[in-house]
């Protein structure tokens, strides 16, 4: 007999600790604030009176900091813990929102970018790497995949909002989003106090197994991570200013398809995860969802310009979003001890970072070139050609027999 509905979801969220659902609520009034940079290049352009090529750069310097941050955060987790890195990097990205916010010339705007987002993106290693902490083998996908529910939520929330403060003044959002980040900081230290974080990770130290850089396994996997990133990353930027410029679709109905996403993951991805974790090894789960993800983008060259068209593409890019993302999380948790997680998580968001500048570039250079129909084909032979490198690189890892199990007590 097949369980009820009820059932299904009761299962999907019990056996994760307590922390893990307060790192999920300390995640969502972070992302809830989430609204300086998708409107950034908008406010740079309609307020301070940059030219394009300016908002632009504006962006890519958003990126640049978040790549170093990302590096640096790795580190310093590795080295002091993850406890009060969180801390100090959201205390510190919300007071500097409020600094950025104050800039009116180009260059002091891209200083203050640079290093708001350097201290803001030094959370996620982290980050990660307590989820892996107040996790265990049998429910880590899941711990991250109630992450990822909290940044959904967020997001949805915060650009909701967003939308709605930027038509009063652009000013309130980097007010906004500076509070939350602080909210977020102090939230944690209430809902988990240091001193008995402290003390567990000083029982459970255990050495270094080796580096990130010189793990061959792992850097294929980063390389086919960037891969499939960049071609996901078209779902917000390519796809949108597709469906406004070709299809004709308003900006509320293109906002609507992005909080369909949003909510398709809220409702579905514990559930399926919490039926397929654990039943094969996350490389078999991450080529499905990266071959549905380039489904989803060539569907785009022989569907009508219909309303239910793009509900058909919002469909399969989340499926495979729900099948690749969580197994990616879990994978590289793995292959790590508690003396590298920071660094193996910082390569990982690295790794997004980079897709997140290069991804759209490439996207809009194919578009601007030789148009839509050859972007959406490229997106596709990416990614197929990324999950048949995920399939291999799971052919390898079984034959040679170097995916380590990771221990029940992590850092």
């Amino acid at each position: 007999m097949l369980p009820s509905p009820i059932q299904l979801y009761k299962k999907a969220y019990s056996g994760l600790s307590r922390n893990s659902w307060y790192l999920c609520l300390v995640m969502f009034i972070n992302r809830s604030g989430t609204m300086v940079v998708p409107f950034m290049a908008i406010y740079c352009n309609k307020v301070l009176h940059f030219s394009l090529q300016q908002s632009g750069y504006i962006m890519g310097i958003f990126g640049a900091g978040s790549i170093l941050g990302a590096l640096v955060g790795g580190k310093i987790t590795d080295r002091y813990g993850f406890y009060y890195m969180q801390i100090s990097a959201l205390l510190m990205g919300g007071l500097l929102f409020f600094l950025v916010g104050l800039q009116t010339s180009f260059f002091a705007l891209a200083i203050c970018c640079f290093i708001q987002s350097f201290f803001n993106e030094s959370f996620r290693p982290a980050n990660s790497t307590a989820i892996a902490y107040y996790s265990n083998d049998e429910n880590r996908t899941r711990s991250y995949s109630l992450n990822r529910l909290a940044v959904n939520l967020g997001w949805a929330f915060g650009g909701f909002l967003g939308g709605t403060l930027a038509g009063i003044n652009y000013h309130l959002l980097f007010w906004v989003d500076g509070s939350t980040n602080i909210l977020a900081a102090l939230l944690l230290l209430k809902l988990i106090p240091a001193s008995k974080v402290v003390q567990s990770i000083k029982k459970n130290i255990q050495p270094v197994r080796e580096s990130a850089y010189r793990d061959g396994i792992y850097l294929i996997f980063i390389a086919l991570a960037i891969l499939f990133a960049s071609c996901f990353f078209q779902l917000f930027s390519m796809q949108s200013l597709f469906y406004k410029t070709q299809w004709h679709f308003s900006e509320q109905f293109i906002g609507t398809l992005m909080a369909v996403n949003g909510l398709l993951i809220v409702c579905f991805e514990m559930v399926i995860i919490h039926r397929l974790e654990g039943k094969r090894h996350q490389l078999q789960y991450i080529p499905i969802g990266v071959v549905l993800t380039g489904a989803g983008f060539v569907l785009l060259n022989f569907l009508p310009a219909a309303y239910y068209a793009s509900f058909v593409v919002i469909i399969f890019i989340t499926l495979g979003e729900i099948m690749a993302m969580p197994f990616m999380n879990s994978f590289w948790i793995t292959r790590t001890t508690p003396g590298n997680r920071g660094e193996y998580a910082a390569l990982y968001t690295i790794a997004w970072s980079i897709a997140q500048i290069f991804g759209p570039v490439a996207g809009a250079l194919i578009a601007a070139h030789w148009g839509y129909y050859p972007l959406w084909w490229s997106v596709g032979i990416v990614c197929f050609l990324a999950a048949f490198g995920f399939r291999l690189l799971y052919h390898y890892t079984a034959k040679k027999k170097t995916v380590v199990p990771l221990e029940e007590t992590v850092f």
